[in-house]
């Protein structure tokens, strides 16, 4: 495999040396995860990031199986007789897939078409003769090829033009030409079907619609294809002047005016229409669908990045409510770890409405749980139980925090909430899902397929396979970075870990369950099939709170405790020390430790980890109260209310204000400059000011506006 020229186009492609492509495409094919690289193999990275970690194990893997296609391709010609050195060189020197697979088409095997037929009844030399384009007439020298398959003149005259039409099909210049209209100048065009117009309201934009496909966004583009999917919408590509390129293939294969010109210039326009022009047409599409795609997913997986890193309220007991009208409001409690203490359910609303039962059952479970603060679901009567609960008057005062209960009940109707709690009901199983959110959104978050969680763009459109890798990706950087205890983890968080996944998560589980909590990461190794290289690529971002070594609670990784020991023994003092006096850190010296395995990245990252060893990266949460609003009736245009980002996406952001349905922010209307991205302005979670501009209640739109508030 030619992995060096594969390296040095990665490194052309993405600015960076081939040197940093091949070390770490090595580590990658080593079994080192991308985070693990990241974090502690900078100096063989040269400091790159996840990122770009990341595209180099996609790039790498893309040409990998560009070039298995390669020596298929190759072996097929030759196996045919039709490999030259020419072609051979032309295939080996080729890095696009589509330019590979229009140097293939000659030669591959294809089903019976127009042009094998004639060519079997023997008319390739009239299409040989036809393209000399002599003087003789053509009509006289296709007699010669009658016979009893060949019955008449214009039935060898077709046959030959069919065969001229898939040569010119199958002509690379040609196609790269076509190919190259098509990126200039292809309008992607709609219009609806007349029969199901009166079902087609949510895609009336489109009903008669046409744009440049370079300038069309991807929000616009998957909105048409899901309209075609549906049957609504009927979409084409296509040049937005096609005489042109039939002109161009006019030029390329018309050299004079003879009686065989207009054959040949029929096959052209055959050939256009009958197959390049579907076949190009086809490639953007899916080129279209997968730059669609590729930004989808790429709002998606920041919004989920942002979801997941939400500010944690952290170990507190926590009550929390999943509300409801008619089955009433479930009500949990949970310990300091997000262990179920108690649950109960209460009617504060109609129809059953018993709001002094409920106050009174609030009361005493708060004061029997020493609850710290109180978690409500801001679904369905969410609004109306936070009304409740804040006019009671618990002593001492207790935060109220709404969480955004997406997915919660995907969460308790799945296999993983009944492992959890196989003799409680989906309701308990929600409000617990709720209560965890509050306390820890990544810890819980995890346990949920990331597509239920409501802050994608056109997530069920997208390619799904790309989705899930990209969302994957995203959640195991999130946990990665955050670090995870290993004593109170899930088999769901720990599954994301670098070097696990769901085998050894579940064994490191139950070794926890038979043994008890682990006192230091070099117990981990005692867990079943949990070997020496995962171990290296877990261990770092596994946290120990009460481990005798008080590097097992940091980002330190063990194969540097040595070093951090020697720095503390240079210092005549012990590691915890270091820790805990900051004028013992700026006595090292960092040049004084370097090695050839340790450089100067790796030792700035142990300092800034010994001033705050397993530091939280998150913010800190803040409290949050909705105005006096409940509905979109009660909006007017000109209010200003206080609300919480829901959603970004590349056309602005969603915001909840309190009245069960987002409002949208367009981003015209997010800042007083132009902004070219929505996350440049908020972020997901963030608390923002927002005016009303305007409630249309028929179409159940609220737009918004932060301009000037």
């Amino acid at each position: 495999m030619n992995d060096s020229k594969i390296y040095g186009l990665i490194a052309a492609e993405l600015g960076i040396t081939i040197k940093q492509v091949s070390a770490t495409a090595q580590l990658l094919d080593e079994g080192a995860t991308v985070p693990f690289i990241s974090r502690y193999r900078k100096e063989i990275t040269q400091g790159l990031d996840e990122v770009a970690i990341d595209k180099i194990k996609i790039k790498t893997a893309t040409y990998r199986e560009l070039e298995q296609r390669k020596t298929y391709i190759l072996q097929t010609i030759t196996e045919q007789g039709k490999l030259t050195p020419e072609l051979e060189q032309q295939i080996v020197n080729c890095w696009d897939s589509m330019v590979l697979e229009d140097l293939y088409l000659p030669y591959k095997p294809k089903r019976k078409t127009r042009a094998t037929v004639a060519r079997e009844n023997g008319l390739e030399p009239l299409a040989d003769w036809l393209l000399l384009e002599t003087d003789e007439e053509a009509n006289t020298h296709a007699k010669s090829f009658l016979s009893e398959t060949v019955k008449d003149i214009e039935q060898a005259l077709e046959g030959a033009r069919d065969i001229i039409a898939e040569r010119i099909n199958e002509d690379a210049a040609i196609r790269a030409m076509v190919r190259t209209q098509f990126e200039r100048h292809a309008i992607v065009s709609t219009k609806v079907y007349k029969s199901r117009e009166s079902e087609a309201a949510k895609f009336k934009d489109y009903f008669a619609f046409s744009e440049p496909l370079k300038k069309c966004p991807s929000h616009r583009l998957l909105a048409m294809f899901r309209g075609e999917d549906e049957g609504f919408l009927k979409l084409t590509i296509a040049p937005e002047n096609e005489d042109d390129v039939l002109e161009k293939i006019d030029d390329h294969y018309l050299k004079r005016n003879t009686s065989s010109s207009k054959h040949i210039s029929e096959a052209i326009t055959d050939a256009y229409d009958r197959l390049l022009a579907p076949s190009i047409e086809n490639e953007f599409r899916n080129l279209a669908k997968d730059r669609a795609d590729e930004e989808a997913i790429v709002v998606f997986a920041e919004n989920l990045r942002q979801l997941l890193l939400s500010a944690p309220l952290g170990g507190k007991r926590i009550l929390a409510i999943d509300p409801g009208f008619r089955s009433g409001c479930k009500v949990v409690c949970l310990s300091k770890e997000g262990t179920l203490l108690d649950d109960d359910i209460i009617y504060p609303h109609e129809p059953q409405l018993d709001a002094i039962g409920a106050s009174k059952t609030l009361q005493l479970l708060v004061a029997k749980y020493q609850i710290e603060a109180i978690a409500i679901g801001n679904g369905t009567a969410g609004r109306e139980t936070e009304d409740l609960v804040r006019s009671i008057q618990f002593e001492p005062p207790i935060d109220l925090y709404m969480v955004n209960e997406s997915g919660a009940s995907i969460y308790s109707a799945s296999e993983v909430a009944r492992e959890e709690f196989p003799e409680k009901d989906v309701t308990v199983r929600g409000a617990v899902s709720i209560g965890r959110r509050l306390a820890d959104p990544l810890a819980e978050l995890v346990k949920i397929d990331p597509k239920s969680i409501g802050v994608g763009q056109y997530q069920h459109d997208v390619n799904q396979v790309k989705l899930k890798r990209s969302l994957d990706s995203v959640v195991e950087s999130c946990v990665n970075t955050v670090g995870v205890n290993v004593n109170t983890a899930s088999k769901s968080l720990l599954t994301y870990v670098s070097g696990l996944g769901p085998q050894l998560a579940q064994n490191i589980v139950q070794y926890r369950t038979e043994n008890g909590a682990f006192k230091s990461r070099s117990q981990l190794k005692k867990v079943p099939r949990l070997g020496e290289k995962a171990f290296e690529q877990c261990a770092g971002f596994l946290r120990i709170p009460d481990a005798k070594n008080i590097l097992d609670n940091s980002a330190v990784h063990p194969e540097r405790y040595a070093l951090v020991e020697q720095m503390a023994k240079d210092l005549n003092c012990s590691v915890t020390d270091i820790i805990q006096q900051e004028t013992l850190r700026k006595q090292i010296v960092p040049q004084k430790y370097l090695t050839e395995q340790i450089g100067l990245p790796t030792i700035n990252d142990i300092l800034k980890e010994l001033a705050k060893p397993g530091r939280d990266p998150r913010e800190q949460l803040k409290t949050f109260a909705f105005a006096n609003v409940r509905k979109p009736e009660d909006l007017t245009a000109g209010m200003v209310l206080p609300g919480i980002v829901t959603n970004i996406t590349k056309f602005g952001c969603f915001v909840d204000v309190g009245v069960k349905q987002d409002g949208m922010v367009h981003i015209s209307q997010l800042a007083n400059r132009f902004v070219s991205d929505p996350n440049e302005v908020v972020k997901l979670q963030q608390q923002v000011t927002v005016k009303v501009i305007e409630v249309d209640l028929a179409r159940k739109r609220i737009s918004l506006s932060m301009k000037d508030v």
